[in-house]
């Protein structure tokens, strides 16, 4: 009888809403990336070796992976009336069988060994030859799977209309499972909410007092490169810190880490945006080129090592920061001041620093942040620094203003002195506002949106256009 038959799942894209052989390949380049660039280039042809040495370089925490929830009925229906449920993968055998023993289904496991990849007519093979012909249920989610559900009963197929049209036509028995993907999964992953921080690169143009219309419109489109660029490693960003967004109680619903888009999609959309950020870099000139390219650098060192290393993950964000504001120059054509540079830097330090300090704050034990080198016991030291960061930045803000350019640019010199007054109390209210938890996980996206905190920086930014005599030209 065909209730008696088991129901055999393929895991990949059908079982699970992910892919087990490229979460061990973005779990390793995590891990030992050298070892996992070596193994993804010298086994690329042979599937089966390169699947089992992925699964020993990444030993990924399989009961953590994304079920895709409406299989996971097939499967709860399927063992309340007694039927065997079975994994058949191409995937190793070790996770597997992990998989198996995490969701209570059957110890009997088809999957790759090192050095058959077990997919297509192999599969259909050790599967007939366990079950026999038209002796199981098989689900799957591929053209791949046709040669197994040719010696199925029944097919379950998920997320595949091509195939369960063939099916019907067949006139094999078909239940259908649709995807629950969508490319609004894709913009969430881009953060287009993080692409604020881009306005950095406007800062050489109001500190040179430039309200040329063909300056900012170049700068703007600096700003979407730069845009791009930066959702392209925040997509590499979400792929190595899969496990690590699963277990936080918030990161466990980004797109990739939840399932809700395949990590393939996100990996052809991200590569994507990367040559479209570094094509429109082009198109602005060489030199703004070679700073994005740095910074997609810098960014995906920081993603793959720099992240986990006290001290420097911060100091790397604050010259990521600091990049946008030399890119926003060299879009514009406006020379900025080392002055400038000097002020910027250790704000983002203490930006930065406000960084840890909020996700220490509103972290639920002591334990280190999971790919993070902090721990509840170093908020202290992270404040001493945001303060040095803050004192840093008002001292060299006070230095410029005894400069020449500055006394050439703000004819009322004593004004900046007064508008450091603002300038310390945004500050202070960010360090504060982090030591208390009451910030997001990013200090940049929270001043954008922090209404009170916007009216400190306009005040500032007034009191230093009515310096430079700005009010009285525009307003005469």
């Amino acid at each position: 009888m065909r209730d008696q038959k088991p129901l055999v799942l393929d895991v990949d894209g059908t079982f699970l809403k992910t892919d087990m052989l490229l979460e061990c390949f973005w779990a390793g380049l995590g891990l030992d990336p050298l070892a996992t660039l070596r193994a993804s280039i010298t086994l690329l042809a042979d599937r089966a070796a390169l699947k089992a040495e992925l699964a020993r370089i990444a030993d990924i925490r399989t009961e953590l992976l994304p079920v895709n929830g409406a299989v996971l009925a097939e499967v709860e229906a399927a063992k309340a009336a007694g039927r065997e449920v079975v994994l058949a993968s191409a995937s190793h055998e070790t996770l597997v069988k992990r998989l198996a023993a995490d969701h209570g289904l059957s110890p009997r496991v088809f999957a790759s060994d090192g050095v058959t990849n077990l997919k297509g007519s192999d599969k259909a093979a050790a599967l007939v030859a366990a079950f026999g012909e038209a002796g199981f249920d098989y689900g799957g989610n591929e053209k791949a799977d046709r040669k197994i559900w040719a010696h199925a009963d029944r097919a379950l197929v998920v997320n595949d209309v091509a195939s369960a049209q063939v099916l019907e036509a067949e006139g094999k028995p078909v239940t259908r499972i649709e995807g629950d993907w969508s490319f609004a999964g894709i913009t969430k992953a881009f953060r287009p909410h993080q692409w604020v921080k881009n306005l950095l690169l406007f800062v050489p143009l109001l500190a040179g007092h430039i309200f040329l219309p063909w300056p900012w419109l170049v700068t703007l489109l600096g700003a979407l490169a730069f845009s791009l660029g930066a959702s392209s490693i925040y997509v590499v960003n979400d792929l190595l810190d899969l496990e690590a967004d699963r277990l936080h109680a918030t990161k466990c619903r980004r797109p990739f880490a939840s399932g809700r888009v395949p990590i393939g999609v996100g990996m052809a959309a991200g590569l994507a945006a990367g040559l479209a950020a570094l094509l429109i870099a082009a198109l602005i000139g060489g030199g703004f080129f070679g700073v994005l390219a740095l910074y997609m650098t810098l960014s995906l060192a920081y993603s793959l090592r720099l992240k986990r290393l006290r001290w420097i993950d911060i100091a790397t964000l604050a010259v990521l920061y600091t990049i946008r504001v030399v890119a926003g120059a060299l879009a514009s054509g406006v020379g900025i001041s080392g002055y400038l540079l000097v002020f910027i830097y250790p704000v983002f330090i203490a930006l930065g620093s406000v960084k840890r300090i909020t996700e220490l704050t509103l972290a639920m034990s002591d334990e280190p942040l999971p790919g993070r080198g902090y721990g509840r016991p170093d908020r202290s030291d992270l404040l001493n620094v945001a303060v040095l960061g803050m004192v840093g930045a008002l001292v060299a803000f006070f230095g410029y203003s005894f400069t020449e350019q500055a006394a050439e640019l703000y004819p009322t010199r004593w004004l900046l002195w007064v508008a450091l007054v603002p300038i310390f109390w945004w500050l202070y209210r960010m360090i504060r506002m982090g030591w208390a938890g009451k910030q997001d996980y990013d200090p940049i996206v929270f001043a954008m949106r922090d209404k009170r905190g916007i009216g400190i920086l306009l005040i500032a930014l007034s009191i230093m256009f009515q310096a430079a005599g700005i009010w009285r030209g525009w307003l005469g």
